[in-house]
């Protein structure tokens, strides 16, 4: 089958990739004329047959947009978009309205599977009509790994969702391997912690993935002493929480776990500050200063401040 790719990244590079080997056409664009097969989205559109299917594997946000706006001025009807970057499913939603009302067809992916997805195959959350699915589906077979990593969740929009709650799960399931690793670095009672990881990596309940990628990193380095607890994220996991807050799902973990990230990026937390300085000033207990200040004790100015009478603590 022939495709255009747009976004010849790390991800979409190794898919491009991956449906050459699997005996696919394929035509990719990229900023990067190094790996561009041609010079623009134009190009594209004209070196390929009707009806036409073009995968846009960009950044989320406005890279996303105005790719989809421009591919909605050069295709035709009968064509079909594939969305497989990490866009919000609502922006999907509008995609799929603008594009359908141009007859051409959109379906939005989501993708799972990283670096190793070149030889491991991808997991594919797809969402869009029937038709549009049934006639790509040779790239998705060629895609997903070969059992299972495929699902084609609902209409328009449910690709990204169930991909967004992927991430959400993911955030709490790598979370609980970051304070379970902490909590043994804290103790003295194991002695070889990346080999506790090791050992649960067969015959376990926790035996996954995620597991293999973390002892493959104590591998390289068993204390991450040459890493900073420093956490971005990509959007999902907010996107997550706020999904749950609309549908009024309580989801505690996941949502822990994405504060935990914001917690990761300050050199000096602001919330606790205010703790620190309310214990001092209920409790006369100490804080610590800034470089060249002075901390305040029981003793220091502001300590003996009277409570009121129902204050404890």
């Amino acid at each position: 089958m022939q495709i255009g790719m747009v976004g010849l990244g790390k991800m979409g590079g190794n898919m491009a990739e991956r449906l050459r080997r699997g005996g696919h056409e394929v035509v990719g664009y990229d900023r990067d004329p190094g790996v561009s097969d041609v010079a623009s989205l134009k190009d594209l559109v004209e070196r390929l047959e009707a009806p036409r299917a073009v995968w846009v594997m960009v950044p989320a946000g406005d890279p996303t947009h105005a790719t989809i706006r421009e591919l909605g001025n050069l295709l035709s009807a009968g064509d079909i978009v594939i969305d497989g970057g990490n866009s919000h499913y609502v922006d999907d939603q509008r995609h799929g309205a603008e594009l359908g009302g141009r007859g051409i067809g959109f379906v939005d992916c989501g993708v799972s599977g990283g670096v190793w997805g070149l030889q491991n195959g991808y997991a594919l959350m797809v969402g869009g009509e029937k038709g549009d699915i049934e006639r790509l589906m040779p790239i998705f077979e060629t895609l997903k790994p070969e059992q299972d990593g495929f699902v084609h969740a609902g209409a328009v929009g449910a690709g990204h969702f169930a991909k967004m709650v992927h991430n959400g799960i993911e955030y709490g399931m790598m979370q609980a391997f970051a304070e379970g690793w902490e909590l043994l670095e804290a103790s003295d009672v194991v002695t070889d912690v990346p080999g506790a990881f090791k050992s649960w990596r067969n015959g376990t309940v926790i035996r996954s993935w995620l597991l293999d990628l973390l002892v493959r990193a104590l591998d390289e380095d068993p204390a991450l002493a040459e890493l900073r607890g420093y956490a971005q994220d990509s959007g999902e996991g907010r996107w997550t929480v706020q999904a749950a807050v609309d549908h009024a799902v309580p989801l505690p973990v996941i949502t822990a776990a994405l504060y935990a990230r914001f917690a990761s990026r300050q050199d000096d937390s602001p919330a606790m500050k205010v703790v620190a300085a309310l214990r001092n000033q209920f409790g006369g207990h100490a804080v610590s200063a800034k470089e060249g200040q002075v901390g305040k004790g029981a003793d220091a100015p502001g300590a003996d401040v009277e409570p009121p009478a129902e204050a404890t603590g």
